[in-house]
C-alpha cells in the first residue's frame, strides 16, 4: 500500500533500534511517507543519559535502513523539551521533504521509576518535561506548520495504558500520560475546523529496549522469582495472551494517520490486547 505517498511524517524519539519510534517510522515509510527520524542525539543532562536515548549514529542507521528498503528518510536532532528545536524540526521536514503532514509525539521517559517517597523534584520535572510538555511543544510546532500549509494534518501522541490506569512507582509517568488525554481533547476541538486530527495511542507493555529495563525493575518490585515469571504473569492477565509488539502500536498510528480515520479526533485508542478495557 502507498496510503501516505506524497506525505511527510515526523516521529520524535525514533532514534533507538527496536523501539516504538523505529517501528512507527518504518511502517509509515513502507506505506509511502517520507519520514524524519528524530531524537535528542546525545546526553544533555542527568535525565538523558546515554543508555536511554537515541544517539545520532543510531538515528542515521535507522534512516539508512529505511532508505535501503526503498523508502525516503532524513534525520534531525531535536530535544522535545525545547520549543524552538521542535519548530526547527517541523521546518526541517517541510524544507527537506516538501511538507509536514503527520507528526508523532513518541519521545518519552519511562526509566525514572521509584517509590512515591523517593521521587525527587528533579525526577518529577524530568518526566513531565519530556512526556507532557514535550508533547505539547511538538503538537504546537506541528500545528503551526500544518496551519500555514492549510491542508490539514494528523498529530498522534504515543501515550500508554498508564493514561487510563495507575501503576506503582510511576507517579510522574502516569500523571504525564493522563495529561495527554486532556491535551488531545482540548487540541482536537481547536484544530478540528482546520482539518487537523489529534489523537493518542495507548499501548500496554511492549518489550523494547526500555521495556526490557522495565521488566527487570518491576519483576523485582512485585517479587517475581525471575523476569520470565513476571512476563508469564503479565501474559496470563491479557485476554489475547501476549504483551504488545512495536508493530501493534505502529499499525494503530498508521490507521489514525490515514484517510480511514479522517473523522476520528480527540480519542485515546487502547492497543492492549484487551488488558485495558476502557
Amino acid at each position: 500500500m502507498a496510503r501516505f505517498s506524497g506525505k511527510t511524517a515526523v516521529i520524535t524519539g525514533s532514534g533507538r533500534k527496536k523501539g516504538l519510534g523505529e517501528a512507527i517510522a518504518k511502517r509509515l515509510a513502507a506505506e509511502g511517507a517520507a519520514v524524519v527520524v528524530s531524537d535528542i542525539g546525545k546526553p544533555r543532562d542527568a535525565a538523558t543519559e546515554a543508555a536511554h536515548i537515541g544517539a545520532s549514529d543510531e538515528m542515521e542507521a535507522i534512516a539508512h535502513a529505511i532508505r535501503e528498503a526503498g523508502g525516503a528518510a532524513s534525520t534531525c536532532v531535536a530535544d522535545v523539551r525545547n520549543l524552538a528545536e521542535m519548530e526547527a524540526l517541523a521546518a526541517h521536514a517541510a524544507a527537506t521533504h516538501g511538507s509536514l503532514d503527520i507528526w508523532v509525539n513518541n519521545a518519552g521517559i519511562g526509566y525514572i521509576m521509584k517509590p512515591l517517597m523517593e521521587v525527587t523534584e528533579e525526577d518529577w520535572r524530568a518526566v513531565i518535561d519530556v512526556n507532557l510538555t514535550g508533547a505539547f511543544f511538538g503538537l504546537k510546532a506541528a500545528a503551526g506548520a500544518m496551519l500555514a500549509q492549510n491542508k490539514g494534518g494528523r498529530i498522534v501522541n504515543i501515550a500508554s495504558q498508564a493514561a487510563k490506569s495507575g501503576f506503582p512507582h510511576a507517579q510522574a509517568y502516569t500523571s504525564s500520560k493522563h495529561g495527554l488525554v486532556g491535551l488531545v481533547r482540548s487540541a482536537a476541538i481547536e484544530l478540528g475546523p482546520e482539518g487537523i486530527t489529534v489523537n493518542n495511542v495507548c499501548p500496554n507493555h511492549v518489550t523494547t529496549g526500555l521495556g526490557a529495563w522495565q521488566n527487570e525493575y518491576f519483576a523485582r518490585v512485585v517479587g517475581a522469582d525471575t523476569v520470565e515469571d513476571y512476563l508469564e504473569a503479565m501474559k496470563n492477565r491479557i485476554p489475547m495472551r501476549r504483551p504488545g509488539l512495536p508493530e501493534d502500536t505502529a499499525a494503530a498510528v498508521a490507521f489514525l494517520c490515514s484517510d480511514d480515520a479522517r473523522y476520528i479526533t480527540g480519542e485515546s485508542m487502547n492497543v492492549s490486547g484487551g488488558e485495558e478495557p476502557h
